[in-house]
This record gives structure tokens, sequence and C-alpha cells, in this order.
């Protein structure tokens, strides 16, 4: 999640889609072993794999990757134990960087991600030096074309969310972490297809940037998400303008 726009965001991720594929279907099978593990193999009495798997299909996600991420996830497919760990630190000018990563090497994950905070002129902080700057909580994103504002109100906030924000771009519907997954499961039987649903770090107070000092942060931000343990990384900064 970089300093800019969040729909832009969007974009951006959705263009190196292609060129990216390998390590989003890596990234979304962990997630899924990961909820599997959780809450077992079954999508409909697992709500958290039930979204993930919604996730996996809206990337072309082959059904033989998703099985064998399910069964690692139930213990009937052997691997490397999956953990998630959360790395704080600060990037260029001062913004405050989260990075989530989920890996079988947490080692081999600490050092990958040290090497890139310090090749970019940021520097890992210790565990919560950063993160009270954020707001963890459930997004969705939803295009204007999916549903009417009055219509999305009732259904999110009925069903927890804190906020349903409007723009030009679309609505943007913030919950606590804790609804995300029966949210997400709402939206679905309403027929509502968000263009993003995830769980995020939003800052509370965001540091504005100039262009140039907010480049060098997103060229941080790049190379950590080209790592190959990370799953998601969020910024505290904005661009000014």
């Amino acid at each position: 999640m970089s300093g800019h726009s969040k729909w832009a965001t969007i974009k951006r991720a959705k263009g190196a889609a292609d060129a990216k594929r390998g390590k989003i279907f890596s990234t979304i099978g962990k997630e899924i072993t990961i909820a599997a593990r959780a809450g077992g193999g079954d999508p409909n009495a697992n709500a958290r794999l039930r979204t993930v798997l919604l996730k996996a299909r809206e990337a072309n996600m082959p059904n033989d990757n998703i099985d064998r991420a399910i069964k690692k996830g139930t213990g009937e497919l052997a691997g490397a134990a999956i953990e998630q760990i959360t790395y704080e630190g600060y990037g260029p000018a001062g913004a405050g960087v989260i990075v989530e990563v989920t890996t079988d090497n947490k080692n081999r994950a600490a050092s990958e991600v040290r090497s890139v905070f310090t090749r970019y002129a940021g520097n890992l902080a210790q565990s919560g030096a950063v993160s009270f700057q954020f707001n963890h909580c459930g997004q969705f994103l939803i295009g204007k074309d999916k549903t009417t504002e009055d219509k999305l109100m009732e259904i999110a906030l009925d069903a927890g969310a804190d906020d349903v924000r409007t723009s030009d771009e679309g609505f943007e519907v913030i919950c606590p972490v804790n609804v995300f997954y029966a949210l997400a499961g709402v939206l679905e039987k309403a027929g509502i297809k968000p263009d993003s649903s995830e769980i995020v770090y939003l800052p509370k107070v965001p540091l504005v940037l100039s262009e140039a000092d907010a480049a060098k942060v997103q060229t941080l931000l790049d190379a950590l998400e080209d790592l190959d343990d990370v799953q998601h990384v969020f910024s505290s900064h904005e661009v000014a303008g």
C-alpha cells in the first residue's frame, strides 16, 4: 500500500500481475494454507478460507495449486511450517513502514527484509516502534458500478463496519479486523464484488512527502514487495499536492 491513491495502487498492482504471477500464486497459496490450518479445509465452515479462495479465483490460480495449499494447511500433505511475522521500520524521509511476511524460514526472511531496508536508505525498528502510527483494520474498495451508496451503507454497517466513505472513484468500507471475514461473506451474498478486500494498516496521520522523497519510499516498498516471503507492505506516507 503506497502513499498514492488507494485506487491507483490497485491499478498499479493489477498492471504488474502478469509479470509477477508466480509470486501472486505463492502469496495466495500461503494465505490459503494458513487459513486452512486455522479453521479447517471446508470453505463453507471457514469464512477466512472462503474469502482467500475468492482472491485465488480472481487471480486465476490453478485448482491444483489451491488443493495443495489447503491440504498443507490441514496436514494431508507434508510441508515446512509456515509462520506469519510482522516487521516494522522506517524508510527515506522518516516514512513508517510495516512489512507482513509469511515464511518457512524466519532467519532468511529477516535477513532479506533487513538487507532491503539498508540498501534503500531505511532501517528496521523494534516491534511497536511504528505500528502505533497505524490503524489495523479491514478495508474493502468497491466501484460505484457495483452498488449504490445507500445499499452499501445499510449492508456494511449492519454487518459491523465502522465507516463507509465515498469518493469520486468509489466506496471504501472500513471495519474491525474481527468482523472482516464475516463482512466479506455478507458482501458476497449481496452480490457486491469488491475491487480490493484486505486486512490493512492505514496511517492515522499520513506523512506528507515531496514527490522526490515519495519516489524514494516507493522504491523501497517495491523492493520489499519483490521478496518471495513478503505478503503485504504498508507505508505511512502520501504525496504532497
